[in-house]
């Protein structure tokens, strides 16, 4: 009787865990999916020295290549064309090896919402 007890109380035990470890992985699911996405301002950096965007289908799209770490697919990049400023979203980016902040990234105009 008293080993019946004890296997009870292990297998609750083993329940609550499991049931914990869910809630947890759970909260940190959502917590990731809240996540918001990086606005990074290149609108003070020289271009041509700092970095470079190639234009693609009447600036709605182009490619950029910059140092600077942190960048990932889904940030913002602001840029400055004259006098005006220009919002892009990171669509997709690889990091250079070396220098290992260097990247160059496909980015699409983000759209007023």
């Amino acid at each position: 009787m008293v080993v019946k007890i004890f296997f009870m109380s292990y297998s609750n035990s083993s329940i609550n865990l499991n049931s914990i470890f869910l809630s947890l992985s759970k909260f940190v699911s959502d917590k990731i999916k809240q996540q918001k996405y990086k606005i990074h301002d290149y609108t003070d950096a020289e271009y041509g020295k700092e970095y470079v965007f190639e234009s693609a289908k009447s600036y709605t799209q182009g490619y950029m290549t910059a140092r600077g770490k942190g960048v990932k697919s889904g940030d913002y990049i602001i840029i400055r064309n004259a006098s005006q400023s220009h919002c892009y979203q990171v669509k997709e980016i690889d990091y250079y090896s070396n220098p290992s902040d260097m990247w160059m990234a496909f980015l699409q105009k983000a759209t007023d919402k």
